[in-house]
């Protein structure tokens, strides 16, 4: 299928935008705030950021390619000999004049907007609804995890003028957040996928939580639409921040659910799910296994009725849907040892989550390698234990890394204490020699734990860990 050939961004555009000065007649076909993934032809955008200035990079990015180059810092402007080059627009901020691109770029969308948040699944949930949508309609998304302050206006801006869909994931870890983010979005349809414990360090209490992710329904518009599960709408402050003349559609197995689920069935290879909802049925068949990943489907379903769309089409589109890495992905490691790779984040929902698919799949043992979950404060220690009941009643072998994991492993019946280190790397080199052949391997924590790095060294040849090699 050919490709459209319009730019992106003008050069008029782009001075309509953001009040720049821009001498050269420019076409962009990207947006990029980053050096490494810039290819010819994108808008480098010279943000500053805790690590690093993209003014640094100016010089660089023009010689990789780039069409133009936003900045606002005239002694690195000058230092890169861009002073009067015709691909520079010169503007007093360049995080300001992200924004002013997400907006302008808003304003001129003429489809759907999809804004999606919760305390777990807001990525995978947005994937699978990026992935049904498809079957209706141009789809735009947000990559990876950009749901921040600069993520969101990041995915606005490179939102093409001819997509029928606009999907954005909204994050927090702080009360307030939500709200500016989801006014730039201007979502039609707002989707909450969960409430839970994440951030309840930062945010206080269930509550908060409930109340922070809640103002993305309190900023729909006139006709819109908020989803979110049953569940999440028994908090009094989800339902309070809902406008009189936006509707509230609940997802779930009760009468009172307006996208209905049942015949739900789930097995080591996938799950099956039969949808009522007002704009017709649907029946599920999902070839990833795990009933959070059904459940997100339903949600991401729900949204594409919300849109008025018969979902059957949105349904067929998920049947091979698969998590990325990070998210759920299963794969093997050296040794047959069967992977199902959660390292990206955790929370004690989405660590149950987990361990839930985790004991669906056929295997002699479950072994579960957990990092720290962050952002809990002075909810850390009891969090973590709670997690104790979950992997006991699976019979879930658990090797822990991490301060607070160590409260969850001294609560942990000795049968099933695995081995405790202090970092991911440590762990890596106790849970090697332990692994057999045909166990099946959970490895979740959060971000900062970096279990990442506990997969890298699995995945290397045994020979690479001997005394010779180190």
């Amino acid at each position: 299928m050919p490709t459209s050939t319009a730019p992106l961004w003008t050069s008029q555009d782009l001075r309509n935008a953001t009040q720049g000065q821009l001498t050269g007649d420019v076409h962009v076909r990207a947006v990029c705030i980053d050096t490494r993934s810039l290819q010819p032809g994108d808008l480098f955008i010279a943000l500053i950021g805790h690590n690093a200035d993209g003014h640094q990079y100016l010089k660089q990015a023009l010689e990789h390619g780039a069409a133009c180059v936003i900045a606002h810092d005239g002694a690195a402007i000058a230092k890169a000999g861009l002073t009067d080059d015709p691909r520079l627009l010169l503007v007093s901020d360049t995080m300001q004049a992200l924004e002013a691109l997400g907006r302008y770029r808003r304003a001129q969308f003429k489809g759907k907007a999809i804004a999606i948040t919760g305390s777990v699944g807001k990525t995978t949930t947005k994937n699978m609804l990026a992935t049904a949508l498809a079957a209706y309609g141009k789809v735009h998304a947000s990559v990876a995890s950009f749901n921040n302050h600069w993520g969101v206006p990041l995915t606005l801006a490179r939102l093409p003028q001819d997509a029928a869909f606009c999907i954005s994931e909204v994050g927090m870890n702080h009360p307030g957040e939500i709200a500016p983010l989801v006014a730039q979005i201007r979502p039609d349809i707002g989707l909450i996928t969960t409430i839970g414990s994440a951030h309840l360090g930062h945010m206080g209490s269930l509550n908060a939580i409930a109340a922070e992710k809640a103002s993305l329904f309190a900023a729909l518009p006139a006709g819109g639409t908020a989803l979110c599960p049953e569940e999440a709408a028994q908090f009094p402050a989800v339902t309070h921040a809902i406008p009189q003349d936006v509707s509230l559609w609940q997802v779930g197995t009760t009468s009172h659910a307006t996208i209905h689920c049942d015949e739900l069935h789930c097995t080591a290879t996938g799950s099956q799910l039969h949808l009522s909802t007002p704009a017709g049925e649907a029946q599920l068949t999902l070839t990833a296994p795990g009933p959070h990943l059904a459940r997100n489907a339903a949600l991401a379903l729900g949204a594409i009725a919300a849109l008025g769309l018969p979902p059957q089409a949105g349904a067929t589109a998920l049947r091979h849907f698969q998590p990325e890495a990070g998210r759920g992905q299963q794969r093997l490691l050296p040794g047959e040892i069967t992977l199902l790779d959660e390292s990206y984040n955790a929370s004690g929902p989405s660590i149950r989550a987990a361990l839930e698919t985790l004991s669906l799949m056929p295997a002699p043992r479950h072994i579960a390698a957990l990092g720290d979950i962050r952002e809990l404060g002075t909810f850390a220690a009891e969090e973590h234990r709670a997690l104790a009941q979950p992997l006991t009643e699976h019979n879930i072998l658990t090797f822990c890394c991490g301060p607070h994991m160590k409260s969850l492993y001294e609560a942990l019946p000795r049968s099933l204490q695995g081995g405790y280190a202090e970092t991911s790397t440590q762990l890596a080199l106790l849970l090697r020699p332990a692994l057999q052949k045909g166990d099946v391997l959970l490895v979740k924590g959060s971000l900062g734990s970096r279990m990442r790095d506990l997969i890298a060294l699995l995945d290397q040849p045994e020979s690479s860990h001997s005394p010779e090699s180190t």
